[in-house]
């Protein structure tokens, strides 16, 4: 199963932009191949907060994308602004699912507030783990996926250049103790470090972008997360009857 990360640059509070962009991007993808379309956090809008750019159920500004995977029968991730919430979205034929930012970063707390629970997102291209930009740095949000029966783990982000090897490093930290592939899609350049990676379960990288904008493909065998795991069974082996819920 092929996987692109497509590392927009994204425009910020120029949706109609960045829709054309991320649709001239998807259409590349799926000619080379691919069946999950990994798009960067807020690619539509960017954290745009000079004028109200959200929007709510059905979500008019994924219909475009909608029409797309249904032509193609792909998925596509990313995230939207609903409201106060940072939406997180898994889209397919058979319609979409939801993980909401759990925590958002500094002064996006002024205008979002985070989500409420954390579960893997039933796709046709398996169960997704979705995490959103600052979730990466909270490890507790890629083992509870993992543990829910995540087929691999995506993180979409806007990790600026300044924190570019925080990103690599967390990304490759999430696949490894999880023994799972993870898709980590960063926005490009020059505002964001982009960097975007394809790992698979032991943390090797299939994978890797440069700075600027483009796009990345992989073949995921999933299969390879149960080879890890029985080579290694380091979650078989967790001791969580003495994990403490403040300790961690």
């Amino acid at each position: 199963m092929i996987a692109a990360c497509l590392q927009l640059s994204i425009h910020l509070c120029k949706r109609e932009e960045n829709l054309a962009r991320a649709l001239t991007m998807a259409s590349e993808a799926v000619e080379g191949g691919a069946e999950i379309l990994v798009f960067p956090e807020l690619f539509l809008t960017g954290f745009c907060y000079e004028r109200d750019l959200s929007d709510h159920p059905p979500y008019p500004s994924l219909a475009p994308l909608q029409s797309f995977v249904e032509e193609h029968g792909c998925l596509i991730v990313g995230s939207i602004i609903d409201g106060r919430l940072n939406r997180g979205f898994c889209l397919d034929e058979s319609g979409i699912g939801y993980q909401d930012k759990i925590h958002p970063f500094g002064t996006e707390k002024v205008h979002f507030d985070g989500g409420g629970s954390i579960s893997a997102i039933p796709t046709s291209r398996g169960n997704v783990g979705l995490l959103i930009c600052y979730d990466l740095r909270f490890p507790e949000v890629g083992r509870k996926l993992a543990l829910s029966g995540a087929d691999y783990l995506v993180t979409i982000a806007q990790f600026p250049p300044s924190r570019g090897h925080v990103w690599q490093t967390l990304c490759r930290a999430r696949a490894i103790e999880n023994q799972i592939h993870h898709l980590g899609c960063n926005g490009a350049g020059p505002e964001f470090s982009g960097g975007s990676v394809i790992l698979n379960p032991w943390g090797r990288s299939l994978a890797e972008a440069g700075a600027e904008e483009g796009i990345i493909l992989a073949d995921l065998d999933l299969g390879d997360r149960d080879c890890a795991r029985r080579e290694i069974p380091a979650l078989a082996d967790r001791r969580p009857e003495i994990y403490r819920s403040e300790d961690i």
